[in-house]
């Protein structure tokens, strides 16, 4: 149930002392209408915020309880956050995401209050629980996501340590930071509680730095920082940093584990050429996220280092039996210390037990003062009688150009120890090749036998939630795989893009993103619903484990199915049909061009770098002209059927003007792939590349006035068959691009307006305008379509194969169409998707032959094991 804006009176529960709350959550009204938090579009001031966060404590009450909230990166979440820590209530923060943990931690606290966004869920009037005073939150430890050991945090820890980031940082209170790190993580929450503590604003967003949309955000609304883990510049490097930043952009912080100095150095280098600094920083949960930073202006001369320790702190080192001389146990003394660690509830009463943290990472300390991490005690295994560093062996493989992990499995019934390393196979060789240059490198550096070192390639590194390295996943590829039994299991997000894309798939990839286009996205579409039972109305910008994350229960009946799959469909068929003699339903080419604008914008024009936008239009159009070209051009070979301007798709510039069949038969196609490389020649001029991202809707819109000048004969035309002419149909897919960005009531009334204004007019007859006109509007205010199952799949099948119905059916209705139209019309469509299976799956093959390795299959979601 939800708690009431008026609770009753708890004078029964348990007496707690109260709590001050932590400053930086109760002062936020002092910082009026400025901007506090940006999610999804809307923009919450502090003003707002602050009556947020009193009318959420007033439900929580003035007794202290144990609140533990379902954090998600939305403003409802920080808003119950702030309350808690406002009103002194001690906070469990865990995933929302991740239900298993809700449950597991649930179960082992008993806590007073459940709150997920602005619901709260009273499982008690008063509490249960002795709350210590000083205890104001408790956050899971980096990689034990799941346990019951938490982190007992103090109001002055979270107070402090925000303070001691906020004074080396260059915050200033008209900042924005684009935050995509989990705010159910340490570090995540810090870059939160700094922003608050100086008026700053905070953009909220559980995309990936690789999602167009997170780009779109952090440009629309001026980002000046990101923060982000090693792996988070991993994924950066793959969409461009220096192309798809804001220019708004001062400063990057990394934390979150060691990143390699080379990457340092190069963010660093960046840096200086576009006007933003990079701050890498040192922590730990238990230090309520940081101990350390390293000046900016160090970054690129001692990129090995951790820095400084953060104002208010201080580092000396412990002895560490058999470290190398100069180095010890880092250990850590501030304000920002953990009180102690938590088992269970009982736990909860405790006060401070911990003064000086020692992190378990061996350090030295240079002689210009910087502090070096050069290994962690836990990372250390003893192999065979060899103490071996498993952290140097990996910064090892790193500088041999190795992308690794390794780990060490434990000792079992007495088996010793082994090495195990998790590789990800590279374009630039084959696996097998790169597994025993790896077993070599390994056993070189530690001195171990062959035999006592496992190497396993894998589609991609494990990661944590974190985005930390998984490496309890990497010791868990030398368990063998249990047997499966049962039915056989649906399949996963993962599956459904390896099979239709053909390449290999990792938890931060998109189909967009892995070259997913309007060819291929039908049938993605409809096998991932049929998989998670919803799919998000963007899902094909979403990451596999966001897909995943986004799995529900299917409670009804059929399936939705994307509005332009439906008329991709509908509209082929009336093409067949009304060439067949079956039906006259004329005008399914034109609104298939106005599809195909819809699917360009969605898939080739992503948030990407402008070279990857030009390479995935020519690779699309490629895909139209390659099938085109071998079937007209073999059907005139062999057949006779057509003259070679229309073989090589020239017919509409060096062919007859007038309709004459069949040299006009394959228009639609022509039209496409001109427009196609029109398009792509757009987007290769820099200055219209930005202009497209700065006004996405726009920019279409006036490319569509634009195009209606050919369309109405304003700009002088060859005579002849007009409306089958590239430049003169191309308003209608610019127009389709312009439904694709219209994301607002006033985007679709604009669009709306267009084709009903422009369309009539063009067609001799009234109904083929009716017909394209009904297509648009449907498209544009719908975008899904509720069907039974069996009719989502027969759609999904004609509108995949749309391109290959069309390029075959004039071969095969002519000679039944008298007598037959409805035989005319079904073979046509049958010959049609036959022809669509046998070329993609030839695709498939191609692809999966021109991947470097062999083709592991997958066991785990994120792992392919070495089959040696």
């Amino acid at each position: 149930m939800s708690i009431a804006p008026h609770l009753p009176d708890r004078s029964g529960a348990p007496t707690t002392t109260p709590a001050p709350g932590v400053g930086f959550a109760r002062d936020l009204a002092a910082w009026g209408r400025r901007r506090a938090l940006v999610h999804e579009g809307r923009v919450v001031s502090y003003a707002d915020l602050a009556a947020l966060v009193a009318e959420r404590a007033e439900r929580l009450g003035s007794v202290r309880r144990l609140v533990l909230l379902e954090m998600a990166s939305d403003i409802d979440s920080v808003a119950t956050y702030l309350a808690a820590l406002a009103g002194g209530h001690p906070v469990v923060v865990v995933d929302a995401a991740r239900p298993d943990v809700v449950a597991a931690t649930k179960a082992a606290y008993d806590p007073d209050v459940v709150a997920r966004g602005d619901a709260l869920e009273e499982q008690r009037p008063g509490s249960a629980h002795d709350l210590h005073p000083e205890l104001a939150a408790l956050l899971s430890t980096s990689g034990s996501t799941g346990s019951p050991r938490l982190v007992r945090l103090s109001a002055e820890n979270l107070q402090a340590n925000a303070e001691s980031i906020a004074a080396y940082l260059p915050l200033r209170d008209d900042d924005l930071a684009a935050l995509s790190l989990p705010l159910h993580y340490c570090y995540g929450l810090s870059v939160l509680h700094t922003h608050l503590l100086r008026g700053a604003g905070v953009l909220l967003s559980g995309a990936s730095v690789v999602d167009p949309c997170f780009w779109a955000a952090a440009r629309e609304h001026g980002a000046t920082s990101l923060a982000g883990v090693p792996h988070t510049f991993e994924l950066l490097e793959r969409v461009g940093l220096d192309e798809v930043a804001p220019t708004t952009l001062r400063y990057l912080t990394q934390a979150g584990g060691a990143m390699a100095p080379e990457r340092v150095r190069a963010y660093a280098e960046l840096g200086q050429r576009r006007g933003f600094d990079l701050f890498v920083m040192y922590g730990q949960t238990e230090a309520t996220a940081r101990m350390a930073y390293l000046p900016p202006d160090l970054a690129g001369a001692r990129p090995g280092t951790i820095g400084l320790p953060v104002p208010g702190g201080h580092f000396e080192l412990a002895e560490a039996p058999g470290a190398p001389a100069g180095t010890g146990e880092l250990v850590y003394e501030g304000p920002n210390v953990m009180l102690g660690y938590a088992e269970g509830p009982a736990d909860l009463a405790r006060g401070r037990e911990v003064h000086r943290l020692r992190t378990g990472d061996l350090a030295r300390r240079g002689d210009d003062g910087l502090w070096e991490v050069v290994g962690r005690l836990s990372r250390t295994a003893k192999v065979m009688g060899l103490r071996i560093d498993l952290d140097r062996v990996e910064r090892a493989l790193v500088a041999d150009g190795v992308r690794a992990l390794v780990a060490s499995t434990p000792p079992v019934d007495g088996a010793t120890e082994q090495l195990v390393v998790a590789v990800e196979p590279r374009a630039t060789g084959g696996a097998t090749r790169l597994l025993a240059r790896v077993r070599r490198l390994v056993t070189a550096a530690t001195g171990l036998p062959a035999a006592a070192v496992q190497v396993h390639a894998v589609a991609q590194l494990p990661r944590l939630a974190n985005g930390k390295p998984d490496h309890r996943a990497v010791a868990a590829l030398a368990q063998p795989a249990p047997e499966r039994s049962g039915p056989a299991q649906p399949e996963t997000v993962r599956d459904v893009l390896t099979a239709v894309l053909g390449r290999s798939v990792g938890d931060d990839d998109t189909f967009a993103g892995l070259g997913g286009d309007s060819l291929t996205y039908v049938e993605t579409s409809v096998r991932l619903e049929e998989a998670l039972g919803h799919l998000p109305p963007d899902w094909h910008l979403r990451t596999v484990a966001e897909l995943e994350g986004a799995a529900v229960a299917r409670t009804r009946r059929g399936r939705a199915v994307e509005t332009n799959v439906v008329l991709r469909a509908v509209a082929i068929v009336a093409v067949v049909g009304t060439h067949a003699n079956l039906l006259t339903l004329l005008g399914g080419a034109h609104l298939l061009l106005a599809l195909a604008g819809f699917n360009l914008a969605r898939f080739a024009l992503g948030d990407v770098t402008r070279r990857e936008r030009v390479r995935r239009l020519l690779t699309g159009a490629a895909r139209v002209v390659v099938p085109a070209v071998l079937w007209i051009g073999g059907t005139a070979l062999l057949l006779g059927a057509y003259p070679w301007q229309t073989a090589l798709l020239v017919n509409g510039f060096l062919g007859p003007p007038g309709w004459t069949e069949p040299a006009w038969h394959h228009w639609f196609v022509e039209a496409l792939v001109l427009l196609v490389l029109g398009v792509g020649a757009l987007v290769a001029v820099p200055v219209l590349d930005r202009t497209e991202r700065r006004w996405p809707f726009w920019f279409p819109v006036a490319l569509t006035l634009l195009a209606l000048l050919t369309r109405y004969e304003l700009v002088p035309l060859p005579d002849g068959d007009v409306i089958h002419r590239a430049p003169v149909v191309a308003w209608l897919l610019t127009l389709g691009w312009a439904v694709a960005r219209a994301r607002t009531i006033g985007h679709r009334l604009v669009v709306s307006a267009l084709a009903v204004l422009t369309v009539p007019g063009f067609f001799a007859d009234d109904a083929r305008s009716a017909v394209v006109v009904a297509g648009l509007l449907v498209l544009t205010w719908s975008r899904r379509v509720r069907l039974p199952a069996s009719a989502a799949r027969l759609v999904a099948c004609l509108a995949g194969a749309s391109l290959y119905i069309y390029l075959t059916h004039w071969q095969v209705y002519p000679h039944l169409e008298d007598d037959y139209p409805a035989l005319a019309t079904l073979l046509s469509l049958v010959v049609g998707v036959l022809a669509w299976r046998v070329a993609t799956r030839a695709e498939r093959r191609l692809r999966r032959a021109r991947r470097p390795g062999p083709n592991f299959p997958p066991t785990r979601p994120e792992l392919r094991p070495d089959p040696a």
